[in-house]
């Protein structure tokens, strides 16, 4: 099986055939808008999702850097949620408590990232996974960035690309 250079290195080398793609398919009028903006987000998009189906795996690269990652934004969004509503003193020390709790919330992320991640070449191996990346990546860009729905769509595009060429080179063909 590929390890983590081949799949981000076939990412990076192969965003051209996928630009070709969606350019043909732009011209004989599929909704995709190919702007500057939305080919680096895709090209972006496109090499994460390369090595994404590994973050099922403790030792992948790709899950060391999501679980931090993901314990950040659960700690910050915690934080977010709890400013202003501690009411345990001066104001520092109010901060100082709804950070605890914020940090707190993160270190659990932490455990639960891994806890939760299903079997190596389980479910997240699988094209229905590769629509959920490409589904979100569309909903970032649409909703997130507030940019079209054809810069969104192209996006999504080759988010979902991007994660089933790393199915195709691991040779995965799986559905669910």
């Amino acid at each position: 099986m590929p390890n983590y250079d081949v799949h981000v290195l076939s990412g990076i080398a192969s965003y051209p055939v996928i630009v070709a793609a969606a350019g043909f398919a732009a011209a004989h009028g599929a909704p995709l808008a190919l702007t500057t903006m939305a080919l680096v987000l895709g090209y972006a998009f496109y090499v994460l999702g390369s090595d994404l189906p590994d973050m099922d795996h403790p030792n992948a690269l790709i899950h060391r850097g999501t679980k931090p990652i993901v314990s950040v934004v659960v700690g910050g969004a915690v934080y977010v949620n709890a400013a202003g509503s501690i009411n345990v003193g001066g104001p520092w020390l109010n901060t100082t408590v709804e950070w605890g709790i914020a940090v707190l919330a993160a270190v659990i992320a932490w455990f639960a990232f891994t806890w939760m991640m299903p079997k190596h070449r389980g479910i997240v191996h699988s094209f229905l996974f590769a629509a959920v990346y490409g589904g979100l990546a569309f909903v970032l860009v649409e909703y997130g960035l507030n940019m079209t729905t054809g810069e969104g769509l192209y996006v999504g595009f080759a988010a979902f690309c991007g994660y089933a060429l790393h199915l195709l080179l691991d040779g995965e063909l799986s559905l669910l």
